[in-house]
């Protein structure tokens, strides 16, 4: 009787070591967006600088003050840890993209709901040409926990899709 006791406290003690050995969910993961998109932008070959940048490179613009509120009313009044918005400096190119951290999940689900307005309104004629609305109606809003992204990207959407998801894997 005694060896059966012995076994079961032992199984209960080695359920409980590997219990705490298991792995976060992938809302506890922190994620630096920062470098996300540094990566994606070295991979793209998105440049922010005319002066240094090289011939094929798409040149990309940070969104913000009263052009963020125009694109995304209300994004800029959420509590966010992270916030990277950026967009071509020529409107017909469709390679728009935002990374967001919040800091609550209905923060994010807000979030995410200005994000899909914005890809709404775009596919819906606000991008003009029938080109640039197509790539919009492909575009994709994600969210992972506090984390959100908004992807629009006509020659990029599946990969950085699969690349921003990977980030939570």
């Amino acid at each position: 009787m005694k060896k059966w006791i012995v076994m079961a406290l032992a199984a209960c003690m080695l359920t409980s070591l590997l219990a705490g050995c298991g792995s976060k969910d992938a809302a506890d993961k922190q994620v630096d967006l920062t470098a996300f998109y540094t990566d994606l932008s070295s991979q793209y070959h998105w440049s922010e600088d005319p002066q240094t940048s090289q011939e094929g490179d798409l040149l990309m613009s940070s969104v913000e003050g009263e052009l963020l509120e125009s694109y995304y009313p209300g994004l800029a009044d959420l509590a966010t840890e992270q916030l990277i918005v950026k967009a071509p400096m020529m409107s017909s190119v469709v390679n728009e993209v935002v990374f967001a951290q919040c800091k609550s999940e209905d923060d994010a689900a807000s979030a995410a709901e200005i994000l899909q307005s914005r890809v709404d309104a775009q596919a819906e004629g606000g991008a003009w040409y029938p080109e640039s609305m197509e790539a919009w109606g492909k575009a994709k809003v994600i969210q992972n926990g506090t984390y959100v992204a908004m992807i629009a990207s006509a020659e990029h959407q599946t990969e950085i899709e699969d690349a921003f998801n990977a980030l939570f894997a």
